[in-house]
This record gives structure tokens, sequence and C-alpha cells, in this order.
């Protein structure tokens, strides 16, 4: 089975002024003459992990990560009054063809799970000709049935203990009608005591919803609410808006990206993007292959799910072929 390639440090970091006050946070990792490919993080709001670059082989990639508007290490953080009003998909698409060009790159790998995997496919159907294949996990397709399944009552079905603690920033009357609009007014009022509360219960119910079963370590984030007010500001803040797509705009453009060669990866028991969803995406995308993952959840880190991953970045690199892979 396929595991994680060793840690490496970056060897070139950068913030990119992409416009509207906007500067995103990249780096480079791996060999600079390289195969390029771009990690697309999940939230939208999640910023990206060193242990992300360890998805590809180091010598056989030029592994390009970035922090979309608003969060991780790009400015201005949502914490610190971040416009949101120039943080849409659009938004996003255009950064990324801005660090394509900045970096001298004619096409690019785009990798991308959960959140990632909805802007990989808006962006490879917005500019095919730029993608020579797309890696793809917990596949999310921001139609209102999957934001309804999550955030509005569905998933409690299988996790009713988290749900309280999700339902707990919410006043009881209004329990009932629609969650992510209740979410969006706490996000955004002017009690800052009440957005970081009701940004750490969404946080938490995603967080310890996303694994089959619990992770062990007790790794925690330096900064919880910095983290959280940006990760659920921003993915309500797109979530009210639709993700800015129409809805099913995903499955419907799927044919745009028809001749681009991909892999789905999919945990069986996802319970944030349920494998309706990689299922549909496959049967618009015959081209791509679907890998459905028996023993796994939503997480990227679960051992069914980086093994497929990282056996596709492998042979679309054409490792174990010409570079002697043995892992």
């Amino acid at each position: 089975m396929r595991d994680f390639y060793p840690p490496i440090e970056p060897y070139a970091t950068g913030h990119l002024d992409v416009g509207d006050g906007q500067q995103i946070y990249w780096e480079q990792s791996g060999n600079p003459a390289g195969k390029p490919a771009i990690f697309v993080h999940g939230g939208p709001g999640g910023g990206t992990a060193p242990i992300q670059r360890q998805f590809f082989h180091p010598d056989a990639y030029r592994i390009i990560l970035f922090d979309q508007r608003g969060c991780g290490q790009s400015t201005p953080h949502i914490a610190d009054g971040g416009d949101l009003s120039v943080n849409t998909t659009d938004h996003l698409i255009a950064d990324m063809e801005l660090l394509r060009e900045e970096f001298g790159i004619e096409q690019w790998q785009v990798f991308g799970g959960s959140w990632g995997s909805t802007l990989g496919l808006a962006y490879a159907q917005r500019h095919p000709e730029r993608v020579t294949e797309l890696v793809l996990r917990g596949i999310f397709l921001l139609r209102r049935s999957e934001i309804d399944w999550y955030y509005n009552g569905g998933a409690a079905n299988i996790y009713p203990d988290r749900w309280e603690g999700y339902l707990e920033p919410i006043p009881a009357h209004e329990r009932d009608g629609d969650l992510v609009a209740v979410y969006h007014r706490l996000l955004t009022g002017t009690d800052r005591e009440k957005a970081v509360r009701a940004a750490l219960a969404w946080t938490t119910w995603e967080q310890t919803t996303s694994h089959l079963l619990p992770p062990t370590d007790d790794d925690k984030d330096a900064d919880p609410a910095r983290y959280a007010l940006a990760f659920a500001g921003i993915e309500n803040h797109y979530f009210v808006n639709g993700g800015f797509l129409e809805d099913g705009q995903l499955l419907a453009d799927a044919h745009l990206i028809a001749d681009i060669p991909g892999v789905i990866v999919q945990g069986r028991y996802d319970v944030v993007c349920p494998a309706r969803s990689a299922w549909d995406l496959h049967r618009a995308w015959p081209a791509a292959q679907l890998h459905i993952v028996a023993d796994a959840g939503h997480a990227s880190f679960e051992p069914g799910i980086r093994h497929h991953l990282i056996e596709a970045t492998d042979r679309f690199a054409g490792v174990g072929e010409s570079m002697g892979k043995d892992k």
C-alpha cells in the first residue's frame, strides 16, 4: 500500500498580489524541473499544511501549494476583517490562473479534495487546456441537496451527539429553519464573541465527523478561534451563495473535461461529502477512474484514501516506470 513520501521543505515561498487588496501565499517544493501540480485545499477557508506536499514524489513533481483568499498565510485574513465580497469562485479561479502565469507553467495537474474538488472542477471546466490531469477526493459538487444533508440535519442521523454541539450557538426557536442562514447571521454580526462561538461550533462539527474512526493524535491548531473564523466564515459565505455556481453546474458542464484524464477517490462512509456525488460525477465524466474505498470516511489522510491518491500521482508522473518506485 502506498504511503506518504517523506516530509520536505519548500524551495521557494512568497505572496502574489491578485488585486482587490489580496495577497495569496504560495510555495513550491519538490523538483523545479518536475511535472507541475497544484494542490487545491479544502474548506473553502481551510488553508494548506506541510503534509500535503507528501502526496507527490519529490523528484518527479514541481509541487505548488497556495492558500486561497482570506485564510492560511494569505492576507488580509478573515479573522482580521478580510473582505468576503471579493472572495468568490470566479476570484479563486482567476487567482489560480495568475499563479500559473507567474510561474511560467503551460499546463499542470490539479489535485484537490472536498471543496478542493469543487474548485478544481470549476477551474478545469473554465480552463481545460491548462489541465493535464485531475486527481480528486471526497467529491463536493456544491448542490443545495449536499449542503442541506450536512448542515441542515441529514448527517445528524449518523452523528446525533456531535449535532448537539453544532446546534448549541443557534437560538432554540431557529433550529427548525435554514441553519446555514442562521449561522451566516451569527458569523457576520457585530458581536465578536458570538461569531467566535459559532465559528468554533461549525468547525468542530466538520472536524469531528470527517474520519471513519477518530484520529489518535492530539495535534491542535495553535489559535483555534482564528482558524475557525476563517474556516467557518468563508465556508458559510460560499454556501449561502450556492458556491457562486448554478445548482448542478459542475455536472452539467462535465462534458468540458471529457478528455482530461482523472482519478476520483471516495470514502464509502464519507458523511461530509457522501458517495452519491462521486458516483454522479463519474457517470457524467466516465473517463475518470473511480475508487470507492470501503473502509474510509472523508479525510484524505485515511490509509485507503491516501493510497489511491498517491497511486494516481505516481502513475501520472510515470513513477515506478522510469524512477524505480518501490513503496
